[in-house]
């Protein structure tokens, strides 16, 4: 098959033709119909993950078509169209008999610590667990583009940062994961403030549901602007981007009692960032990561889908082929434009 390749990490990948996958007994092949350009990938060609072994190849974010299932598969077969969350969890460990699949003990994470989805197939283990099925209706780029940024913002709103309507919600860094948490905010009744350092994005940010804007590269104390607009600060606040700065103005703009969601990556020289513990002492707050989601929350997402109250196709910004992705890939250092770029010719 054809896939994007590295070989040395901060080396520029290369398009190279490596074995077909094969599935493990309880595992299943994907024809890759559609995969997600995440800066996640990006920090792996940078060599923040431990788990990669080199040579590698990235990509966490897909959807596609099952073409192979192992022996001990009883629920996939082949032809059916299928995604699955970047953790794949074990399906027997502690966290996963309790329901926690996206701190499975044992994750095997393609694109990480397996080969990934920048190429025309994937195997993907546990498929009895972790597999979910595509309703018809649902384009593969859509799919791809809820695989890690939107289920993530998903869960980091609803199950982990509880937010429930009338409360303000600030999302800080309008790439393809605060868009989502926008959507997902809005969707649930919540008055969300979009923060970011340009104007397209935050002006995105207001179609698809934020009340209040933030221009963090003209506003000389966020924080300060954040409880203005809030009348006391923010009950709960994402780090959608994953910077020390962002993340302390995550905390530090939050109300008595408010709920602190990290959801952007923080890796390498950002892994220890300031954090203002006498606020989150004094002010009782909470501070949450959010790590992807459970397959077995996917139906809650998807009804709303169906529904029209979430509308993940808006978020799907430029669609490449396989062989632009390295560039592509390389170019996730810098900031995200508006939208989830996404793979879509093999």
């Amino acid at each position: 098959m054809k896939a994007v390749v590295f070989e040395k990490f901060g080396e520029a990948p290369t398009i190279q033709t490596v074995p077909d996958p094969k599935p493990a007994a309880d595992g299943v092949v994907i024809k890759v119909e559609a995969t997600g350009l995440c800066r996640s990938d990006w920090h792996g060609w940078m060599g923040h993950d431990a788990d990669i072994r080199l040579p590698h190849v990235p990509g966490h974010e897909l959807a596609g078509i099952v073409v192979a299932a192992g022996k001990h598969v009883t629920r996939w077969k082949a032809g059916e169209r299928v995604t699955v969350p970047f953790a794949v969890g074990c399906g027997h460990c502690f966290e996963c008999t309790s329901g926690n699949h996206q701190v499975c003990e044992h994750q095997s994470q393609p694109g990480f610590n397996a080969w990934g989805s920048f190429a025309e197939y994937v195997a993907i283990e546990h498929a009895d667990t972790n597999l979910v099925r595509l309703p018809d209706e649902m384009e593969f780029a859509t799919a791809a583009s809820l695989g890690c940024r939107f289920v993530t913002s998903f869960r980091a709103i609803v199950d982990q940062g509880r937010v429930t309507p009338g409360e303000w919600v600030a999302v800080h860094g309008c790439g393809g994961v605060g868009l989502s948490a926008i959507m997902i905010a809005s969707s649930m009744g919540a008055n969300v403030i979009a923060i970011d350092l340009t104007e397209e994005k935050l002006n995105f940010a207001k179609k698809i549901g934020a009340v209040a804007t933030i221009n963090a590269s003209t506003t000389p104390n966020v924080v300060k602007a954040v409880k203005q607009i809030t009348n006391g600060g923010a009950h709960m606040s994402m780090d959608a981007l994953g910077h020390p700065t962002t993340s302390f103005n995550s905390i530090a703009n939050l109300r008595r009692r408010g709920r602190h969601v990290q959801v952007g990556l923080m890796l390498g020289e950002h892994a220890r960032p300031q954090v203002p513990m006498d606020k989150v002492i004094a002010f009782e707050l909470e501070i949450l990561g959010s790590h992807g989601m459970q397959a077995y929350r996917y139906p809650a997402m998807m009804e709303m889908i169906r529904h029209g109250k979430l509308k993940p196709e808006l978020l799907v910004g430029k669609k490449i082929s396989l062989n632009e992705a390295p560039a592509a890939l390389m170019a996730m250092g810098g900031f995200e434009g508006i939208g989830i770029g996404v793979v879509t010719k093999f």
